[in-house]
């Protein structure tokens, strides 16, 4: 596909749950996907999945948690598809450990994988981005990031209240040269990474949603298809919030 005039879109951690919505969305929409993800196998699956559908996809191996790992990534990417001109910020980890049990090790891994990964991957890509026509950053951080959290730990808290910090830096920076940098904050969402908490703060949670369920990954990528059209082209710093009423922002 290298010289394609296809927008092409990187999402991290895309091999299922909320990224593999977006890039499933992206896809259909024409946008040639690359599927980035720590879980090779899986990240390869998921784009074989997409291209039976007859949509461009592709998937690579990446620790979003290494620069040096991203930096191959957008080279890898550059190699297969010849341009860069959206990329998503999805890969994240939750813990949920109380602060008396938080470990340093555990902390500086939430952080690397949340929230460092997203500086080092604009970093990384911004010399490509800026050679696209319409460049886009959307990052994806968390009503935990908005309100403090809630059934979370303040490990993922702290990193996704960063990434809106550095959602707003980035788009005042990047501006110049044309790139949107926004983030969404999704609300509790139907994915793997809450299979460990009971029925007990599920039940909990929905009932603090004025919509009364949670989440579906469809309806964060719809959020973030709408952030990388060309209809959303003079919105930059923004959170759009997908949270069902919980929070106003």
């Amino acid at each position: 596909m290298n010289g394609s005039t296809k927008k092409v879109a990187i999402v991290t951690g895309s091999a299922q749950g909320i990224g593999y919505a977006i890039a499933k969305k992206l896809a259909s929409q024409g946008i040639a996907v690359a599927i980035a993800d720590i879980h090779a196998e899986k990240a390869y699956a998921a784009a074989e999945s997409l291209c039976k559908e007859g949509w461009a996809a592709k998937g690579f191996s990446c620790d979003v948690s290494k620069s040096e790992s991203l930096e191959t990534l957008m080279e890898q990417i550059m190699d297969a598809f010849g341009q860069i001109d959206i990329l998503i910020n999805n890969a994240g980890i939750l813990h949920s450990t109380p602060i008396p049990d938080v470990t340093e090790a555990e902390w500086d891994q939430v952080m690397a994988v949340n929230l460092k990964s997203v500086f080092f991957a604009c970093q990384k890509a911004l010399p490509y981005l800026k050679k696209s026509l319409n460049p886009r950053i959307i990052n994806i951080s968390s009503l935990a990031g908005r309100m403090g959290g809630y059934e979370t730990g303040l490990a993922y808290t702290a990193s996704k209240g960063g990434i809106i910090s550095l959602t707003y830096g980035l788009a005042r920076q990047l501006a110049p040269f044309g790139i949107t940098v926004n983030a969404v904050c999704p609300g509790t969402t139907e994915t793997d990474i809450i299979k460990c908490w009971d029925e007990a703060q599920v039940a909990s949670l929905k009932a603090r949603i004025p919509l009364n369920r949670l989440g579906k990954p469809e309806n964060v990528a719809s959020a973030v298809a709408y952030l990388a059209s060309d209809e959303a082209e003079f919105i930059t710093g923004l959170l759009m919030d997908v949270n069902g009423g919980m929070y106003f922002g």
